[in-house]
Order: C-alpha cells, then structure tokens, then sequence
C-alpha cells in the first residue's frame, strides 16, 4: 500500500505535495497526471488518501473520484484540489463521492495538516 495518490496534470502541484509529504510526513507518494491513470493507480496501489485536481485532461476529477469509489476495492479518504473554491464545486464534489476539498493555492503546513487529521480519523 502506497499510503498517497497524487493526481494533478499540473506537475509543479504534484512536486509541491510530493516533496512536502516525503520529507516531513515521511510518506511516499504515488502520482498519476489525470483522472485516467489515477484510476489505475487506486486499483493497483490501493492508497489511504487521495489528492485528485478537479480540471485535468483526457478524465476530469469528479469523474475519477466517482469511478474510484465505485471500484470498490480501496475506499481512500480523496481530497479534491481546485484553483476555483465555490459551493457549486464542492457539491458537486461531494455528490462525486470526494470526502475534502483543499483550494489552491495551498500551503504546505496546510496539506499536513490535513494529512495528519486524516490519520487521526
């Protein structure tokens, strides 16, 4: 088990997450670069947390965060990353089947934040 799934077309995004969490929460990221390799990936990496942006090409998150949980097999906490905050968004992503939602830009004491919660839970 990878532990995270990092999911974002933009690959300074999946840098900033990936650094942040290697070197002080000490967890080892997977990445995918859009809704279609993440889904893959849950399959095959069955992570605990996933960070999915919402606007990506080829598969857009809402759309990998609802074939993820209709997989079945891994029920990952998923944590929707978008530049574009709103109630619209994030009921959208909650009727998706995303548990969070983190607005970018974010900072890094932000997202351990979030991932220590997340642990606690």
């Amino acid at each position: 088990m990878s532990g995270v799934l990092v999911v974002d077309d933009d690959p300074f995004i999946r840098k900033l997450i990936v650094t942040t969490l290697e070197d002080v929460a000490k967890r080892t990221p997977v990445e995918a670069g859009d809704g279609e390799e993440a889904v893959l990936m849950n399959q095959r990496e069955t992570p605990e947390i996933v960070f999915l942006d919402l606007n990506m090409p080829r598969m857009g998150g809402l759309e990998a965060c609802r074939q993820m949980r209709a997989q079945g097999k891994s029920q990952p906490t998923i944590v929707v990353l978008t530049a574009f905050p709103g109630d619209e968004n994030e009921r959208a992503a909650e009727d998706a089947g995303a548990d969070l939602f983190l607005t970018k830009p974010f900072s890094p004491l932000e997202l351990l934040n979030l991932v220590n919660d997340i642990g606690r839970a």
